[in-house]
């Protein structure tokens, strides 16, 4: 039997099922092992998500746009590896969905079949992306969607600017909400948009809504784990609260490891290293002997 097996996964229906409880969602990104099983093994996680913002705190782009379905992949069959219990939804990165349906289906397929990933997530609430979300549902691959700011329009919007801030566009927001969910979404991502608004929406649909930077009113949250711990020094959105001061911990530990070196401490040959056979000292200093004489010591001349 698997370790797969052994511990029951958290399924796109256990989310609704919360929502309608009134249970807060739990999530966070990962993009590697070791993360991930940390995150799993808490057992509070209710999804990971491999978002494409490894694009910014993985790979050093300025935004998500260079973000490949090979880069995509790699990571989202690490981070499904390391986890038995957390729903694993992958993000569908810049332009894997948008140039026809076909290749769509194919590269969110990728996500499951190659990934192993429970459900992948698209942005936006294009003609495209209701028939897509439609096909994908019906053929068994669960889809979150995305609204408010969403990265890979970044162009688009100017920046990482809020949105839905007049009643034109959150007419707007809504519509494409509602669309999302009569088209078979299980949840939607609401990022960077107002309080008031977020709250609405939530109220609005009967699928979960996980917020990041759109205030307590949805029915989760969800922040970049490079965030969370205080991991990415270039750019620290205001809706961030950080749990861990990562950077400042590891620059302060190296600085202790340099010293420890220096001076000798590390490693220590006793609990951090490993002794040759006392039997066979003897002959290790008969061995260093016949290397350190003044024949082997001295240098050759030859082609000088």
């Amino acid at each position: 039997m698997s370790k797969h097996s052994q511990t029951r996964r958290i399924t796109a229906q256990n989310l609704i099922e919360k929502k309608r409880r009134g249970e807060k969602i739990i999530s966070l990104t990962a993009y590697d092992y070791s993360t991930a099983r940390i995150l799993d093994k808490t057992g509070v996680v209710d999804f990971v998500l491999i978002g494409d913002s490894l694009g910014m705190v993985v790979l050093g782009y300025p935004d998500t746009l260079s973000v490949t379905m090979d880069d995509m992949l790699h990571h989202v069959k690490a981070v499904s590896r390391g986890t038995d219990r957390a729903l694993v939804v992958a993000d569908m990165p810049f332009m894997s969905v948008h140039v026809d349906f076909e290749s769509a289906i194919r590269n969110a397929a990728r996500m499951v079949q190659e990934g192993r990933a429970n459900a992948v997530k698209l942005e936006g609430a294009s003609a495209l992306t209701l028939r897509l979300v439609r096909h994908l549902a019906d053929i068994g691959i669960p889809v979150m969607g995305h609204l408010g700011f969403t990265p890979q329009s970044v162009q688009t919007f100017g920046g990482f600017k809020v949105q839905a801030k007049t009643l034109d566009s959150v007419r707007r927001l809504i519509e494409d909400a509602l669309a999302l969910q009569a088209a078979g979404a299980f949840a939607l991502v609401l990022e960077m948009v107002p309080v008031e608004v977020a709250q609405l929406v939530s109220r609005l649909l009967a699928i979960p809504t996980i917020g990041i930077g759109a205030g307590p009113g949805c029915d989760g949250q969800i922040l970049v784990i490079d965030d969370f711990i205080g991991k990415f020094p270039d750019f620290r959105p205001r809706f961030v609260r950080t749990y861990m001061e990562t950077q400042q911990q590891l620059t302060q530990a190296v600085e202790r490891y340099t010293e420890d070196i220096i001076s000798g401490d590390f490693p220590n040959p006793l609990t951090e290293a490993f002794a040759f056979p006392a039997d066979l000292l003897d002959g290790l200093r008969l061995l260093e002997a016949e290397y350190t004489s003044a024949e082997t010591l001295e240098p050759s001349l030859s082609g000088v």
